[in-house]
């Protein structure tokens, strides 16, 4: 039996549902029973900072699927809540007997990079040494993320980014959680092209403002965002404008047997 984190989620959402048209045995972890009524499946409430409700979700499963939040504004030198939250889920899957995690990581995590990635690399070390079998999903950032009713604005500069479907990232990982035998290591997941965000705004038919970083950083602490939360964002997205995330893998090809829906696909009315 599998147990779902993070189930009502943008991947936990598509991956719950995989599972049910699947016909495999899951429950899905939820914060509210509004919630799991909502979702439409057998679910338990828990919450990761609640170990107690993390035990009783866990009883009976040996597998994890481990979707944590992601990085939130701290105090400087504070760690981000997701460490200790997900490492927890990880020491309480141990002690429940769950023999295989899957869990979503972030694109080529590095100790010490900002924000969630260097938090997911300090999970993933964890999970490493856990004595439990794993395997990590490394997705670049998601189509989700865009809507086709506003502006794309940010220091984003002439980089390209592999974007991907969350769909996908789901099947990827019920591909993984329902295989006969764990499959571990790492699994870096893109879609099939690498565009701009200028390509992206024309796709969607949305203005695009590239912003100079200065801008950018300016209107992050006007909403209310740390200083030192903004530095870090900014580091990230300069690796993105330099390239860091233009690489295309074939994983979600060997992963599900189909290729990763493009941003047209993404795009396409459905049906």
């Amino acid at each position: 039996m599998i147990l779902v984190t993070g189930a009502t989620g943008t991947i936990g959402s598509h991956l719950v549902t995989e599972l049910a048209e699947a016909g495999v045995a899951f429950r899905a972890l939820v914060r509210s029973e509004a919630k799991g009524a909502a979702l439409g499946h057998p679910f338990v409430v828990g919450d990761f900072d609640d170990g107690e409700s993390l035990r009783a979700a866990l009883a009976g499963a040996d597998r994890l699927f481990l979707c944590g939040g992601g990085a939130v504004p701290v105090a400087d030198g504070e760690p981000q809540p997701m460490i200790r939250q997900e490492k927890a889920a990880i020491d309480e899957a141990r002690a429940a007997g769950v023999h295989y995690v899957v869990k979503v990581s972030a694109w080529r995590p590095v100790p010490g990079a900002p924000l969630s990635v260097g938090a997911h690399a300090e999970i993933e070390r964890h999970l490493a040494g856990s004595g439990l079998a794993w395997a990590t999903l490394q997705p670049t950032g998601f189509m989700q993320n865009f809507a086709p009713d506003g502006a794309i604005e940010g220091a984003y500069g002439p980089g390209r980014v592999a974007y991907v479907d969350a769909a996908d990232i789901a099947a990827c990982a019920a591909a993984l959680l329902t295989a006969p035998e764990p499959r571990e290591g790492t699994f870096a997941l893109t879609g099939p092209e690498a565009l701009t965000h200028a390509e992206i705004a024309a796709r969607l038919g949305v203005p695009f403002r590239d912003l100079p970083p200065e801008t950018a950083a300016a209107a992050l602490r006007a909403r209310g965002l740390p200083a030192g939360f903004v530095t870090d964002l900014l580091t990230l997205y300069a690796g993105m404008a330099a390239g860091e995330m233009a690489e295309v893998t074939p994983t979600v090809r060997e992963l599900t047997g189909r290729a990763p829906r493009s941003f047209d696909d993404f795009l396409a009315p459905a049906g």
